[in-house]
């Protein structure tokens, strides 16, 4: 038809150079990649803090600004930096499958519906895109996780990354590494379905208002940043529960023949929902601070690669 003709033509001009294929998506990976990890890694002691609060209210009770001067004033400043190489090495891989995952299963999606009916379907195109994409991102990132979320609670564990990787390795066995599997994929994937989808919705409401093509580069980036933001809170909200339920099952080893479904479940039990949502407020700064500056990032990064147009099927 000549609207889809049409269509067509304006998502290829969207794509500067005509890059396709590896060439694009190396360049959504890459420019992912490095969003996470320069936001994860920058935001190490704030993740630190909170950690701390979810393993031990007890002694972290005073929110996350007497938590920072707990840490220091008990082991130094330097403990705000514990697990910072696993955090952005992690983050460098889980933003490369992210990201360039989420672009690549968008487009997908578009190959399979045809562009008209994946625009007409657009949110469940986004959920399902960032579902698939998550998945995979989280084989990449648990073992680091796994190893960054030990460092943080038990600071004798290890040294850095390299050490406290291979002493878990040895004396647990590579399936510790994946014991938080589970959780990771219950934080991560509703955690990256609701990021992706507001951020996706917001910035559609304001380029209704806001021409893209004669938006500055200032004023798309400030856009990214707000859509960001507000995507942010979202997504620490959702997926709040998980994340404290990660921290514990990764804290110490289960019982001798204890499964990690039967530790979801007395973890769970413990808990209760308002201790789900231990550390909520760290949370929110975190995440909503991360996820403007990721989105931020990659459209910067995406334009200095000249991969600017992505896998655009939101209705202008």
């Amino acid at each position: 038809s000549t609207k889809l003709d049409a269509a067509k033509q304006v998502a290829a001009a969207n794509t500067p150079e005509k890059l396709s294929g590896l060439a694009l998506y190396s360049r959504f990976a890459l420019a992912g990649a490095v969003c996470c990890s320069v936001t994860h890694g920058g935001l190490t002691p704030v993740d630190v803090v909170k950690t701390r609060i979810q393993l031990d209210p007890i002694t972290y009770n005073n929110g996350m600004i007497g938590g920072f001067r707990k840490v220091i004033a008990n082991e130094g400043a330097g403990a705000l930096l514990t697990g910072f190489g696993p955090t952005a090495a992690g983050y460098f891989l889980q933003g490369a499958f992210k990201f360039g995952g989420y672009e690549l299963f968008k487009q997908q999606c578009i190959n399979y519906l045809g562009y008209e009916t994946a625009s007409n379907n657009r949110t469940a195109v986004y959920l399902a895109s960032s579902a698939a994409a998550e998945f995979f991102a989280d084989i990449a990132l648990c073992p680091l996780e796994a190893t960054r979320i030990r460092l943080v609670s038990e600071p004798t564990f290890a040294t850095g990354l390299m050490s406290g990787f291979g002493k878990i390795a040895r004396n647990e066995g590579i399936g510790a590494f994946y014991s938080g599997f589970g959780p990771i994929l219950f934080k991560q994937v509703p955690y990256t379905m609701a990021k992706f989808v507001v951020y996706e919705k917001v910035a559609e409401a304001i380029y209704k208002r806001v021409d893209k093509k004669t938006a500055s580069d200032s004023t798309q980036t400030l856009i990214n940043l707000g859509s960001g933001l507000i995507a942010g809170f979202a997504a620490a909200i959702v997926s709040q529960p998980a994340d404290t339920m990660l921290s514990k099952i990764n804290k110490t080893k289960g019982l001798p023949g204890e499964g990690t479904t039967s530790r979801l479940i007395k973890i769970a039990r413990e808990l209760g929902l308002r201790g789900s949502y231990t550390g909520i407020g760290a949370r929110l700064f975190m995440v909503g601070t991360l996820t403007a500056g990721q989105f931020a990032i990659y459209g910067d990064i995406k334009k200095m690669l000249g991969a600017t147009g992505g896998v655009e099927i939101a209705k202008s």
